[in-house]
């Protein structure tokens, strides 16, 4: 099994608001193991009214360890090559869409790109994300805030509507 190149989780927030999202979150699951690298543990399932558009339907959400070998651009190409192979098409900001693959961590590294931001910048203001963190790596600690993902979830003042709604796949859970 191949090991992180990074000094701690590399951790990779799966979404879908499309179709079969149980199907559309085990199959980018697969597809990520087979070309990115191993999970290493997973998240509850969490569903939650869309951010930032909520006309949309509702998202499932899933939290994902990954270990990998890929430096953060070249995991990012592959994330995004099996979001396009799965049929997402990036239309408007806030689209619904079938998959949505983000970074939320790689270790503790920071990463400031043009295309590519690690941490994912906008973690501490969405429950929908902090919710599977805390439940994966409640003392992981944010390398830009300084706070653990408890200390985000209890602090976060995003109230959007988010409730499990399916235990973890398999166990898993780290420090």
């Amino acid at each position: 099994m191949p090991g992180n190149v990074s000094s701690g989780p590399v951790v990779i927030l799966l979404g879908s608001n499309q179709g079969n999202r149980l199907d559309f979150l085990a199959h980018a699951r697969h597809e990520m193991g087979v070309t990115a690298g191993s999970i290493h543990a997973v998240s509850s399932i969490y569903e939650s009214s869309s951010w930032g558009d909520q006309a949309q339907p509702d998202y499932l959400n899933q939290a994902v360890i990954l270990n990998t070998r890929l430096e953060p651009p070249a995991l990012l190409d592959v994330l995004l090559d099996i979001e396009k192979s799965m049929g997402r098409k990036r239309t408007a900001k806030w689209a619904s869409r079938i998959i949505d693959l983000d970074i939320l961590f790689y270790g503790d590294r920071i990463v400031r790109e043009n295309n590519l931001q690690i941490p994912h910048p906008r973690i501490s203001d969405r429950r929908f994300t902090l919710m599977p963190l805390a439940e994966l790596l409640p003392g992981f600690i944010h390398p830009v805030s300084g706070k653990s993902m408890i200390d985000l979830l209890l602090m976060c003042s995003d109230n959007l509507r988010v409730k499990l709604t399916a235990a973890k796949a398999y166990p898993g859970q780290i420090q």
